[in-house]
């Protein structure tokens, strides 16, 4: 007996819901029910009289894994739309987080020197330590993350990934 392994891949799923309570439970219990796991998931309110909430979760696993959850999702009453926007094409994710980096002398200079390099704006600053907003791809803020390390990183937060499809139209 051969045992099939299918490559995993990350996914940006989008998914349109009505802003009741108990939703965000629903789709999380569909995800931990099933073993599949969620890099990244944030939720925010979209339309004026906050009846619709959009969620962006990023998950990855093989292709079969991805299109069963697609096809979960969907069967879920509240929501009104999937959109996988790695499927779709090309998207535009971002991610924003706080950077609280320590030191003195030279590393504090370092830091700043790298904050301008990354266009991370210092947003609380005391005599021994730095707060540092910074925004953009995962990938940038994992560099800049990595760098700060060095330099006597303290604390992350991040508020997780929001992607949107290029172009005039909606997925």
């Amino acid at each position: 007996m051969k045992i099939h392994h299918e490559e995993s891949e990350r996914h940006v799923l989008t998914v349109v819901v009505d802003n009741e309570a108990g939703i965000l439970a629903k789709i999380a219990g569909l995800f931990t029910a099933r073993g599949y796991n969620i890099d990244s998931l944030t939720v925010a309110d979209i339309t004026e009289n906050h009846a619709v909430s959009r969620i962006t979760i990023v998950t990855h696993g093989p292709p079969s894994q991805i299109d069963q959850i697609h096809a979960q999702l969907e069967r879920l009453v509240p929501v009104h739309r999937v959109s996988d926007l790695t499927e779709l094409g090309p998207h535009v994710e971002r991610e924003l987080a706080l950077i609280k980096v320590s030191g003195e002398g030279d590393d504090r200079v370092e830091a700043l020197r790298l904050a301008d390099v990354f266009r991370a704006k210092v947003v609380d600053s005391t005599i021994t330590s730095f707060i540092f907003e910074i925004t953009g791809s995962p990938e940038k803020v994992d560099r800049f993350i990595a760098l700060m390390r060095e330099l006597g990183l303290v604390e992350v937060g991040r508020t997780g990934i929001v992607g949107m499809m290029r172009g005039a139209e909606a997925p």
